[in-house]
């Protein structure tokens, strides 16, 4: 099952993706809503440090899946996404009952390497709690190296690719 998919900047219900202009090259924010579990605390009380990237990891699977791509998809076609670097910036503590919302927004470039740019908010106060910048590529799985257009690899794919920051097709 897809989660809800709520357009950052309003809070709405996304069912059109927004236009995107070539100057910014980038989507609007997709994001996921959770909730911080108790058992995802650590001994100080706050969420724990690697729980941020496994809520990164949902959102950036949740919006290949919104945007058409599930993973069985990327397996038939012998692709499928790789993070080769991530900075997390710790902002404001999470605790556990509270709620968040983690952001996504695909940033294109030219090269085999594109940005996830990503956020996590309480949804209370919207107070940002961390940033987090992943470095990806799209791998070819037989020859195990990246892909020299991930544009084309996922826009192919996908059924929504505007949702990823690409033109429609």
């Amino acid at each position: 099952m897809v989660p809800e998919v709520i357009n950052g900047e309003t809070g709405a219900i996304v069912t059109e993706a927004t236009h995107v202009t070539a100057e910014t090259d980038t989507a609007a924010p997709f994001t996921v809503p959770i909730t911080v579990r108790g058992y995802e605390t650590d001994t100080q009380g706050h969420l724990n440090q690697s729980v941020y990237l496994q809520y990164a990891e949902h959102a950036r699977w949740s919006l290949l899946q919104a945007s058409g791509i599930p993973q069985r998809a990327l397996v038939a076609r012998g692709i499928g996404p790789v993070t080769v670097e991530t900075t997390i910036r710790y902002l404001r503590e999470l605790h556990a009952g509270d709620e968040v919302e983690v952001s996504c927004r695909f940033v294109w470039g030219e090269r085999k390497t594109f940005v996830i740019e990503q956020s996590v908010h309480r949804t209370d106060d919207g107070t940002l709690a961390a940033e987090i910048r992943a470095v990806c590529g799209i791998l070819d799985l037989t020859e195990r190296r990246l892909v020299t257009d991930p544009r084309t690899a996922l826009g192919e794919l996908a059924t929504d690719p505007a949702l990823l920051g690409l033109d429609q097709p």
